[in-house]
């Protein structure tokens, strides 16, 4: 397998990967705060990262100084994990996906304002492709509730947790200053634990812990240990295999993944008019994993 293939393979499961948290937290995110299961989440996914890091690159002093970046990188981190369980209280798991590819959009804004990275003509086709396709999932097809905007409460919860999501990416690159992106990860989310705790300390102590279904037990040792810790070894070795678009491209496979886990986990698929978008978002992915040098070359 060449590092193109292994690279390819990382980023295909870590979509599946991804796509399972939007279908079980749909599952779950009424049955306890989002602000205490994060917390948990969030401390759980920084011991596997700390061990990982103890046992690769290790722990280096210099990595903790200016601590407050990871204490601003933590918190648009968080606040997009909470932010997207209370949008999946209301909003469909696939719906919710859909938002999620908006995210390269807003990603390329935030690239250009605080790094001025410019996209291609072919990436950005690309990306209006994707938001087009997201789009038609999110409004189900309905050019009436497009026309008045009629979008749900759970996705517009969860399209403001995105742009955190969309601002985080630019700042790892701004505000790292060397240290091994093991560490730099651990940082962020030993920060981001420690604000969901304070943040959620009265949603932590009033959460029947023990009463808790199993299916929410469940849900966050795969949020913790695939959804989480897991995925990060997979990115990063798709980060250095693949180019950065061609990562980003996995983004939209994601909706694609939340079906099949919704068909898998007995909740029936979505009209076939709404898979028509879904549809679009692979058109984008297919532009975005065009051959780069061919496109050069031409």
């Amino acid at each position: 397998m060449t590092a193109a293939h292994k690279g390819h393979a990382a980023m295909l499961l870590f979509s599946a990967l991804v796509a399972g948290s939007f279908s079980l937290g749909g599952q779950i995110a009424n049955e306890v705060a989002p602000a205490a299961l994060n917390a948990l989440r969030f401390w759980l996914a920084a011991g596997v990262i700390g061990l990982a890091a103890l046992a690769t690159t290790g722990m280096p002093r210099r990595a903790f100084v200016s601590s407050w970046r990871y204490g601003l990188l933590g918190g648009l981190f968080g606040t997009y994990f909470v932010l997207m369980f209370e949008g999946l209280k209301t909003a469909p798991p696939v719906s919710a996906a859909a938002v999620f590819t908006l995210t390269p959009v807003i990603a390329a804004g935030f690239g250009w304002l605080l790094l001025r990275q410019i996209a291609t003509p072919r990436i950005a086709l690309a990306l209006m492709i994707g938001a087009v396709g997201a789009l038609w999932v999110i409004f189900r097809a309905d050019l009436a509730a497009l026309r008045t905007f009629a979008i749900g409460r759970g996705e517009v919860i969860y399209f403001i947790g995105c742009i955190c999501h969309a601002l985080y990416t630019p700042m790892v690159r701004k505000l790292n200053r060397g240290e091994p992106a093991v560490v730099f990860t651990f940082g962020t989310l030993v920060a981001g634990a420690v604000l969901l705790t304070v943040f959620g300390w009265r949603d932590i102590a009033a959460t029947p812990w023990a009463e808790l279904p199993g299916m929410v037990w469940l849900t966050l040792i795969y949020l913790s240990l695939f959804a989480s810790a897991a995925s990060f070894v997979l990115l990063q070795t798709a980060t250095l295999c693949l180019p950065s678009s061609k990562v980003m491209a996995y983004t939209y496979l994601v909706p694609s993944w939340v079906i099949c886990w919704e068909a898998a986990l007995g909740q029936g698929l979505p009209s076939p008019v709404i898979l028509g978008g879904a549809g679009l978002t692979m058109i984008a992915l297919a532009l975005l994993l065009r051959d780069e040098e061919a496109v050069a070359r031409r």
